[in-house]
Formats: structure tokens, C-alpha cells, sequence
């Protein structure tokens, strides 16, 4: 550098591939043969089109240039966008993800080339977001904050090298993106398709004056949202962000924007006898304006055709157009038994309430299902799911090979159900057949990229066999997908330790304590909770609520084993080797193999395993 140095005030954006190593690995000029096509239509025309220059592209990244900060922002939440829907064809574990940080700073341009703490700082923030997400600078922030339709949560400050002062760090949360000179396009969702219109169906109102027939309407809004979301021409909220409307009065304008979408369908269910009264009614979610409204008055063995009748005027009046095979989809009744199809609502109701007593609930009311329609696959995908679940988070005595045969026979009876595909994917994981696990997941989630379960269950397999990154990659959009999912970002804080990521162990840990704190007051009698919880505090450096908490789980079921791995997880981060030690030794006896595999892996433990007594351990894992 020389006389030619001059210096100027930029934004500045440093991207890079997660995982660019690995997947050079797998198939190098696959890897390079996709990047240049993502980039050539995902990547280049948005920095064009918000005024970025490409500074340099780096084998796995790229430098940009920005004028405007709030342009450098905005290219970077549409570039996530669209890389989370991109090449959808692939396993997740095989798709490209970038890392992006943001800087507010002074550079020195030499050529073409720029330089200095500006460009230092943005690298140095990229390496701090998370796989998909976008990491800033305060300066960054404080510009921002107010222009664009996105939060920033506060990671707090971090020494990062070569930089003399500790750097603050926020990590941008997107909602709907709004453009300078209009409003947001019609069709853009949340996943940021721009092609395609975007509904959200709010839960059903319950009108029949009963508490009890809640689970009635409730079905009928999670079995529209499934019929709606078969058709590739529709982007559709999934069910578990829809829910977090349900009892919150709320403007249809204001659902509109927190979801990101331009139409809402609400609704109400009065059931009574054989009767039953259905209303909907399909609003413009950015003014107001009313597109279609009808009532039902039929017999309740009629919900099969309302609800196709539903799902069908929608798409007349969203104009969408049905491919063949969706057409044949969108009409088929799960069942042709309504008293079957009530069973299995009262079975979806109590599997979504994640205790020990409601799965055992759940489980009866699917095994009635099947009594009245012993074809009724989803009845079956329901048991598979209880069992699992009794298995995993319970250490009951439920043979995995029942659980193996149930999920085939759900599959048998359906190949195209997504939960049946999670449901065997959970299945095999269980019996370590890992690599069939994952084919299985990767069907459900091709079939429906909604299904929470497919992303928790894939995740939670991932974990158990060492796959650290992939596990995080999933637990990620399982938690994204699922709003009052508290599981998803409490086990993200074991794993995010056992990959070294402290910051984002705690940008997790918040999240989860307030989810978990939620599930408890819903739920006092489940332990779970509780104990996760308190990993979540111990997180965030406070000990006495996260041993508060430790204690109060194993005073709701001191004999659950997988209360006292967590509790036994808490004392050895603690420095408490003795006590975790005894806990290790008091459930390894009675432990699953998936339990096993956890205290194996789980670097929750790496603190207690130069213990003599740590052989012990060993002995009960061969």
C-alpha cells in the first residue's frame, strides 16, 4: 500500500460456508459446481440489487461492500432466506449454509482492495453467527434498529483477536422484510419464497360451550393446515407458530406481519350430537378487507368434505394452480370412521401436552382409533410416536421391535405420510440403525419441511451417534418451527458446549429457560422441564436457581432416569464429581441404550471422566 490509500466509512459484509471442508470432502466438484449456481442465483443478484460491491470472493465466502448499512442488512436477510429454501433436493446435512457478519467501520481502500478494523471486525463477527444466521456490530444496530422489520437479540461482548476493545454482539431475528419504496409483495413468506401466496390458518374458535371439545376444533385447524400444505404452489405457517395465537386476542394486520404473510383464515366449531356447525372466513392480512366467508351446517359425518371444501375454495381464490398428484392428495379423508377420526383428535391433543400420564393418554385413544379403522395410519404413527417418547424420555420398558413394527404398519398403509416417516425414522434411531434413520427423516421432511418432529427426532439421532454440527443445524429449525418448544434449545446448549461455541450457549440458554419456565407452570407435574431448565440457568452462571431447580425435578420423580442423567449433568459442570458420579452409578443399570449413548458423548461429563471412580462408569457402559 502507498499513496494510493484512501479511507472512507462502509458497511461491510463477511460470508462464509459452513462446513466448507467437509463438503469439499464428500464431492469437491459437486460443492464447487453448486456454490457458483447459488451464487449466480441466490447471492450475486441481491448484492446488486441493494448497492453492494464484491470486494473479493474467497473459496467458501465472499467480502461485500455496502454504502448504506441498511442495505448491507437487508441483502443479508434475503440472502438467509433464500438459502433456507434452497436445494431443498438434498440432505440437510449436504446443503449450503452461510455464516454472515455485519460491520459499521472505517476501511482503507488500496486498488480494489479494502482493509483495516472495519473489514477485521465483520470477519471476526461472521465466525460468531450461528450456521444460517447473521451476527452485528452495535454501531450496526443502533443505524438499523427502527428501518427494517427485524429484532436483534444481544449476545453480549466478546474479545475477538486482533481487535483491542471487547466487540458487542447482536444476532438479527427477521420477520417480514419491507422494501423502501413499497410495501412487502404478496406472496412472500417467512422462508422467503417471493412466488407464491402465503396464508396462516389461526386456530378455530371452540364454540360448543365446552371445554372438553376443544381438541374438536383444534383438529380441524391442524388437519386444514396439513390439507393446505400439500400444495406446492401455497406457503403455509406451520401448526406450532399458528398456536401461539390461540387465546391471544389479536388484529388480523398484526398476525399478518408477525408471520410474514399476506392472508389468514379463522374460523369456529360448534359440535353438538351429530350435528356440527363450521364458519371460515379468509382475510387480506395487510388491510382488513374480507375474500370469502361461508358457514357449514352439516352432519358430522360430513367434516371430511368441509374440510376439502375448505381447503378447495382457498385455492380458487388464491388462484393457485394443483398439480395432478396434489389434487389427488388434497381429497382424501384419512379415515372414512368419524368416531375413529375423534378418537384419533383426542389421541393428536394429549400427544401435544409431552408428559409421561397424556402419552399413556394418547396411546389409548390411538389404540381405539385403530379398533374402529384398523387401516387408519396416522392412529398408528400416534402409537409409534407414544412409544417412543415412553421409551426416551421415560425409560419405560417398551420393546423397540413393537415400535419398529407399528411405524411400518403406519407406512404400509401410507408412504406418503410425513409423520409415519418421522415416526420410523425415531424408530430405527432407537435401535441404532442410524443410516436407515436418516433416510427416514429426510423423507418427512422433503414431505413436509413443517413436520416439527421430523427436525427434533433427526436432530436427537444426530446427537446420539456424535454428529455435533448436524445435530445443531436441526435442533435449530426445530426450535424455529416450534415457538414453545423449550427441549430444542436447552439440549442446543449441550451441544453447542460439545462443539465449543460458548456464546451460543448462552444466546440458547435464555431462550430455553423461558420456554421452560412456561412448560412448568403448564405442567407442574412433569419433571422434564425442571431439570432442563436448570442446565439452562447453570448456563447463564446462575448456580442457585439451576440447583433449586435440580432439586425440585427429583422431587417430582426421583427414580426417572433420565432426571437423574440431567441432575447428574449438573453437579459434574459444577465441579461436584462425587455426587454426579453416584447419580451415573444409580442409572446405568437401569439405563436404555440411548441413554448410554448420551453419557458418552454428552461433554457435560468431561469434567468427572479423569475420576478414578469414572471407571466404574465405564464398566456399567460396555
Amino acid at each position: 500500500m502507498g499513496d494510493s490509500v484512501q479511507r472512507r466509512l462502509s458497511a461491510i459484509l463477511s460470508a462464509d460456508v459452513v462446513g466448507y471442508s467437509r463438503l469439499m470432502e464428500m464431492d469437491e466438484a459437486g460443492t464447487l459446481s453448486r456454490l457458483k449456481t447459488l451464487r449466480r442465483e441466490h447471492i450475486d443478484p441481491r448484492i446488486t440489487e441493494h448497492g453492494g460491491r464484491i470486494v473479493k470472493l474467497m473459496g467458501d465466502g465472499a467480502l461485500v461492500e455496502f454504502g448504506s448499512v441498511v442495505d448491507a442488512v437487508r441483502c443479508a436477510v434475503e440472502i438467509q432466506r433464500a438459502m433456507a429454501s434452497a436445494e431443498p433436493e438434498l440432505a440437510v446435512d449436504r446443503r449450503v449454509r452461510f455464516r454472515i457478519g455485519i460491520n459499521l467501520g472505517d476501511i482503507m481502500i488500496d486498488g480494489d482492495d479494502i482493509y483495516g478494523d472495519g473489514v477485521n471486525v465483520a470477519a471476526r463477527l461472521q465466525s460468531l453467527a450461528s450456521p444460517g444466521g447473521i451476527a452485528v456490530s452495535a454501531t450496526v444496530r443502533e443505524h438499523v434498529d427502527g428501518k427494517l422489520a427485524i429484532d436483534f437479540e444481544d449476545l453480549g461482548e466478546h474479545s475477538v483477536k486482533n481487535i483491542e476493545r471487547p466487540v458487542r454482539v447482536f444476532t438479527v431475528r427477521p420477520g417480514p422484510l419491507r422494501s423502501n419504496t413499497a410495501k412487502r409483495t404478496e406472496a412472500q413468506g417467512s422462508d422467503g419464497r417471493t412466488d407464491k401466496p402465503s396464508i396462516a390458518v389461526l386456530p378455530f374458535n371452540n364454540m360448543s360451550g365446552d371445554p372438553e371439545q376443544e381438541y374438536f376444533s383444534d383438529g380441524m385447524t391442524e388437519d386444514i393446515i396439513t390439507d393446505l400444505s400439500k400444495i406446492s404452489g401455497l406457503f403455509v405457517v406451520a401448526r406450532n407458530s399458528v398456536f401461539t395465537f390461540k387465546g391471544r386476542p389479536a388484529k388480523v394486520q398484526q398476525v399478518s406481519n408477525e408471520l410474514g404473510v399476506k392472508y389468514v383464515l379463522e374460523g369456529s366449531v360448534r359440535k353438538a350430537g351429530s350435528r356440527v356447525r363450521i364458519t371460515a372466513q379468509l382475510i387480506n392480512g395487510q388491510d382488513g378487507g374480507h375474500i370469502w366467508a361461508d358457514r357449514y351446517d352439516r352432519d358430522l359425518t360430513d367434516i371430511f368434505a368441509i374440510q376439502d371444501e375448505i381447503t378447495r375454495t382457498i385455492v380458487e381464490q388464491l388462484k393457485v394452480k394443483l398439480l395432478p398428484q396434489e389434487k389427488k392428495l388434497v381429497g382424501q379423508a384419512p379415515t372414512e370412521n368419524v368416531e375413529a377420526y375423534t378418537y384419533y383428535l383426542k389421541g393428536r391433543q394429549f400427544l401435544h401436552r409431552h408428559s409421561r400420564s397424556y402419552y399413556l393418554l394418547a396411546k389409548r385413544m390411538f389404540t381405539k382409533a385403530i379398533e374402529l379403522d384398523q387401516l387408519y395410519a396416522r392412529a398408528y404413527a400416534g402409537i409409534a410416536d407414544c412409544d417412543s417418547f415412553l421409551f426416551l424420555h421415560y425409560n419405560m420398558e417398551v420393546p423397540v421391535e413393537r415400535i419398529l413394527a407399528t411405524s411400518a404398519k403406519a407406512l404400509d398403509l401410507d408412504g406418503n405420510l410425513a409423520e409415519a416417516h418421522a415416526s420410523r425414522g425415531l424408530a430405527l434411531s432407537l435401535d441404532n440403525r442410524y443410516e436407515e434413520a436418516v433416510t427416514e427423516f429426510e423423507k418427512a421432511i422433503a414431505l413436509d419441511r413443517t413436520l416439527f418432529e421430523g427436525w427434533y427426532f433427526y436432530a436427537r439421532a444426530c446427537f446420539s451417534k456424535g454428529d455435533f454440527e448436524q445435530a445443531a443445524t436441526l435442533f435449530e429449525q426445530a426450535a424455529a418451527l416450534k415457538p414453545d418448544d423449550y427441549q430444542s434449545p436447552l439440549l442446543l446448549t449441550g451441544v453447542y458446549r460439545s462443539l465449543g461455541s460458548e456464546y451460543r450457549v448462552t444466546e440458547a440458554a435464555r431462550e430455553g429457560v423461558k420456554r421452560a419456565a412456561q412448560e412448568m407452570a403448564r405442567h407442574p407435574e412433569d419433571p422434564r422441564p425442571a431439570y432442563l431448565g436448570a442446565l439452562g440457568h447453570l448456563a447463564l452462571g446462575d448456580i442457585a436457581r439451576a440447583r433449586e431447580l435440580t432439586q425440585h425435578a427429583l422431587a417430582i420423580d426421583p427414580d426417572d432416569v433420565l432426571t437423574q442423567y440431567n441432575v447428574g449433568c449438573f453437579h459434574a459442570l459444577v465441579g461436584e464429581a462425587d455426587a454426579a458420579l453416584d447419580l451415573l452409578e444409580r442409572l446405568l443399570p437401569q439405563a436404555n441404550h440411548e441413554t448410554r449413548a448420551w453419557v458418552r458423548n454428552d461433554s457435560d461429563f468431561d469434567r468427572v471422566r479423569s475420576h478414578p471412580r469414572y471407571q466404574n462408569v465405564l464398566k456399567l457402559l460396555e
